[in-house]
């Protein structure tokens, strides 16, 4: 599964965290990126005035945040459910 495919499987996960990270994104905005990385890297570029390259690191940046959280929760659960 290459990173697109990712992106677009958490993408419900991911969608409130979009939303309260960059408030600019509309929730029409949120609509139309409907899991599309790059439609998302657009929405990003066209709000916040950044260069493709601004975009891309903001939002990796935001990816790998999300992993470790999504990392560190499902540990928690594990935990909860062990203890």
């Amino acid at each position: 599964m290459d990173n697109t495919d990712t992106f677009a499987g958490k993408w419900h996960q991911m969608k409130g965290k979009v939303k309260e990270k960059w408030r600019k994104l509309t929730d029409n905005d949120i609509t139309q990126v409907n899991g599309k990385r790059e439609q998302l890297l657009g929405r990003l570029q066209e709000r916040y005035g950044w260069e493709k390259q601004k975009a891309e690191e903001e939002l990796k940046s935001f990816e790998s945040c999300c992993s470790k959280e999504c990392k560190e929760n499902c540990k928690d659960d594990a935990k909860r459910k062990v203890g």
